[in-house]
């Protein structure tokens, strides 16, 4: 979101940051969907991270997604607790910046939201987006289930044989299992081998407050199919 040069290489974790015990204080309402963005999430809900570039579009993105409860945006997938927007960018944490999203299972499914995902950004560019060139623009999703996890690597397979058809380089997403389970507040969705520590007030829902704020995604323009079974 600045257009700064930044590190395009994760560092040594014993070199990280080492971040803070305070919590990020966070406006607890979703001023567009009306429902706390912290946990318990809402009864019967699932959840999962996704990180595609600056955090302002990516959850405008999803909570304009039809079936979904919350969003929120956070840090995510590095080793600094508790971290700031400034130690982030800095390349120093090794997050990427990511959004929380929780849906009813019943109005969306996964599959949908893997589909706004590859489609709403370049999962080719590696430690960047577009304008947006650092670590923490990487391209990931963090699963809280093992069929999520299942999925996400299915669709990958077949969004980047598409993406190859069209001319693309491969996909340079990172996905990992065993995220947080929707535990008690505490700064981060604790409980998990990912924790998720939510970002400052300012920038949650951060496209809402500021409608014609700056979107740094580039999306490639290619469908991703449906149907996550990958072809052998």
């Amino acid at each position: 979101m600045l257009f700064r040069q930044k590190a395009t290489a994760l560092i040594d974790p014993a070199e990280t940051l080492p971040g803070r015990d305070q919590l990020m204080p966070v406006v607890d309402e979703h001023p567009v969907l009306g429902r706390s963005i912290v946990p318990p999430l809402p009864e019967g809900s699932a959840h999962a991270f996704f990180g595609m570039g600056c955090f302002w579009g990516a959850e405008r993105g999803f909570w304009q997604t039809p079936g979904v409860l919350v969003t929120a945006v956070g840090y995510q997938g590095g080793e600094t607790p508790n971290p700031t927007y400034a130690e982030v960018c800095s390349g120093q944490t090794n997050h990427t910046e990511a959004v929380l999203v929780a849906w009813d299972p019943q109005a969306v499914t996964f599959e949908d939201l893997l589909r706004v995902f590859w489609e709403g950004h370049d999962p080719t560019q590696g430690m960047r987006q577009g304008n947006d060139v650092g670590t923490q623009y990487r391209s990931a999703i963090y699963t809280t289930t093992e069929e999520q996890f299942v999925q996400a690597e299915a669709s990958r397979v077949n969004y980047g044989k598409a993406l190859a058809a069209a001319g693309h380089g491969r996909i340079t997403t990172e996905i990992r299992g065993d995220a947080d389970g929707p535990g008690a507040f505490g700064g981060a969705l604790l409980g998990g081998a990912i924790p998720f520590f939510y970002a400052e007030p300012d920038h949650q829902q951060y496209l809402h407050k500021v409608p014609n704020g700056y979107c740094g995604h580039g999306e490639t323009g290619v469908s991703c199919p449906v149907g996550l079974v990958a072809a052998g």
